[in-house]
């Protein structure tokens, strides 16, 4: 009896299987359904409309790197000449001090116009290169931004708080860029 009951159950198990098998089996049948064939000239126009995405897309890029470079390179011609014009700021500085000294010292007016004069080429020489004065004076307001706060003395007066009160050292600027801040005094 045992043997009947297990006999059907084993029988029973294996139909169920072969169901479920023929049942996948119809499963991916339907998952792998075959795509219509494309015509030759629909598979040429889908090359086509790809080749010409790559296309374009190349060509974006490649405009977009004329671009950049093209922008690189103007930074580059503007700012070429930075290092030799920081290197003759203190010649700058020098005349800026020796001719206040000159013309109280010496008292010889042709040896103080002469000088004013090489300097006046001076300047006016790096001036055509790009190079500006970075404008501040006493009264103005301090700004971390544009000036260095070499030192904090006490404040002369109630409206220089928080106000220059000297300039040290004149700053220049090449073009937008400032490639040396002014020194300067602060009130406190």
């Amino acid at each position: 009896m045992f043997k009947k009951i297990f006999k059907n159950m084993s029988q029973d198990n294996t139909e169920n299987i072969e169901k479920q098998t023929a049942q996948g089996e119809n499963t991916a049948e339907n998952q792998a359904i075959p795509q219509p064939e494309l015509t030759v000239e629909e598979q040429l126009q889908e090359e086509i409309a790809k080749e010409k995405d790559k296309f374009l897309r190349l060509f974006a890029e490649f405009e977009n790197y004329k671009k950049r470079t093209s922008k690189e390179r103007l930074e580059l011609f503007k700012t070429a000449n930075q290092e030799v014009l920081q290197a003759m700021l203190p010649v700058l500085d020098d005349f800026d001090r020796a001719l206040p000294e000159i013309a109280k010292n010496l008292g010889d007016e042709n040896l103080t116009k002469g000088v004013t004069l090489i300097y006046d080429k001076l300047k006016s020489t790096l001036v055509s290169k790009g190079l500006e004065e970075v404008e501040l004076k006493a009264g103005d307001a301090f700004d971390a931004d544009y000036a260095e706060a070499i030192t904090l003395i006490p404040a002369p007066s109630e409206e220089l708080k928080g106000k220059i009160v000297d300039v040290i050292e004149k700053g220049y600027k090449l073009g937008d860029k400032i490639i040396r801040f002014p020194k300067v005094v602060v009130g406190q």
